[in-house]
């Protein structure tokens, strides 16, 4: 049960993520093409609302994961992700401002696909994928 529990926090946490980076990549487009950013898809709040919702899944998600397979790295990339996309709401709409959240947003996804490995890929022996 905490197996398919863990599991299903890991594929929520990568599914955010992915949201996170299709908001960031498709509101950029649809600006630069369109030039409009007023409605609630573009606010800034999204942000928050989105980094609301990663920190409490790699704390729970990465946190259950490291305890059973004390890999520190997985965690590590996760908090690291969500430090960039902390950082990144501290900032105007702008180019270096996707560039963290994208970044934070892929070092998330990294993290939890890193943790569906070591969980779920085998034993967490040599050969498993773990780092």
């Amino acid at each position: 049960m905490q197996d398919r529990f863990n599991l299903w926090i890991d594929k929520s946490a990568i599914g955010l993520s992915g949201l996170c980076l299709l908001h960031c990549l498709a509101t950029t487009l649809v600006i630069a093409l369109l030039s409009v950013g007023t409605t609630g898809f573009f606010q800034h709040d999204i942000h928050k609302i989105g980094l609301a919702l990663a920190i409490p899944l790699a704390v729970i998600g990465l946190g259950r994961g490291v305890f059973r397979h004390r890999r520190w790295v997985v965690i590590a990339l996760g908090f690291v992700g969500i430090g960039f996309m902390a950082f990144a709401l501290t900032m105007q709409h702008g180019h270096a401002e996707l560039g963290f959240t994208v970044l934070g947003a892929a070092f998330v996804a990294w993290a939890h696909w890193l943790n569906i490995r070591c969980l779920h890929g085998g034993t967490c022996r040599e050969g498993c994928g773990c780092p």
